[in-house]
């Protein structure tokens, strides 16, 4: 059989820069067997499938990285929704597309410009605030940080909006960059505190030289996950931005608009949009949002 496949790079409107994702708008027939070797055999962080809906929402959707099939994820969402716009699977001006994850049905929201679609926001889970990393020392020889570059008095944390990341908070966009895994010592600092190994999420709220507007800079490193670094995590961003109002980072009304740059480091930079609604000390409302550009099409024979 032949499948057919659309690429897409994500959190970018630059080709050869972002996020790229491989999209499968016609898998079936293909097995999870087969969807698992496929997002393999296409070595992105992350391949979809794309189903008809089981009654929940507009598509299904199944989303695999190299390694494992995960419940949802955002680069994925908005690429697929860019690719559905393409295809026309998604009418041109439509505002809104519901896609069943696995975590459950997700909203999409749409912007369109002349009739292509120009922006798409994701509304993720409200964050579920979870463990925090005791051993900051063992964390940092873990990962190639100096215990300096930790911020002091913020909490190294597990945190999820519907896939669960440990927060990282650092000091400078150098220290972000020196960051590294030894995936020995991290399973075993990892084992030491009672915690399964969580992709790990570096971030700083350090501006640095550039002359840019991000509230954040970042980078998600995840070898458990099959991905040696991600270029831009949309799933991590919503929790990311969480923290960063949780924990006095950003004001309120900053939260409303933010944007995290993740990529930098492995020359493909990303601009992952980020909002909250908040009331009080409650977050209402986590989106993540970008936009995406179509860099290719091809065919697999399975």
């Amino acid at each position: 059989m032949t499948y057919r496949f659309l690429q897409l790079d994500v959190f970018t409107n630059t080709p050869f820069e972002g996020n790229q994702l491989a999209v499968f708008p016609e898998p079936h027939g293909l097995s999870d067997a087969q969807m698992q070797r496929i997002a393999n055999e296409m070595a992105f962080s992350e391949s979809t499938f794309v189903f008809p809906p089981d009654g929940q929402g507009d598509v299904k959707m199944r989303i695999f990285t190299p390694r494992t099939e995960l419940p949802m994820a955002g680069h994925p969402t908005v690429g697929t929704t860019f690719a559905l716009a393409l295809e026309g699977t998604i009418a041109a001006g439509r505002e809104s597309f519901v896609f069943e994850l696995g975590v459950g049905p997700t909203p999409v929201s749409l912007e369109w410009n002349a009739g292509s679609l120009a922006f798409a926001w994701m509304t993720q889970k409200l964050p579920e605030f979870g463990p925090v990393m005791a051993d900051r020392a063992a964390l940092a020889a873990a990962t190639g940080v100096l215990i300096g570059d930790l911020i002091p008095g913020l909490p190294i944390q597990v945190i999820s909006c519907g896939v669960p990341f440990l927060f990282v908070p650092l000091t400078s966009r150098t220290a972000v960059d020196a960051a590294t895994i030894d995936r020995r010592s991290l399973t075993r600092t990892f084992d030491a505190a009672g915690m399964k190994e969580f992709p790990t999420f570096f971030f700083t709220p350090d501006r640095g030289p550039a002359a840019d507007d991000a509230t954040a800079y970042s980078r998600m490193l995840s070898p458990a996950f099959g991905i040696a670094e991600d270029p831009a995590t949309g799933s991590a961003s919503g929790p990311l931005a969480c923290y960063l109002l949780r924990y006095g980072l950003v004001t309120a009304e900053t939260a409303r608009a933010m944007v995290s740059l993740q990529g930098v480091a492995m020359g493909r930079p990303s601009r992952i949009h980020m909002s909250l609604d908040s009331d009080g000390d409650r977050i209402t409302r986590v989106r993540v949002g970008g936009q995406s550009v179509l860099v290719g099409r091809g065919e697999l024979n399975v």
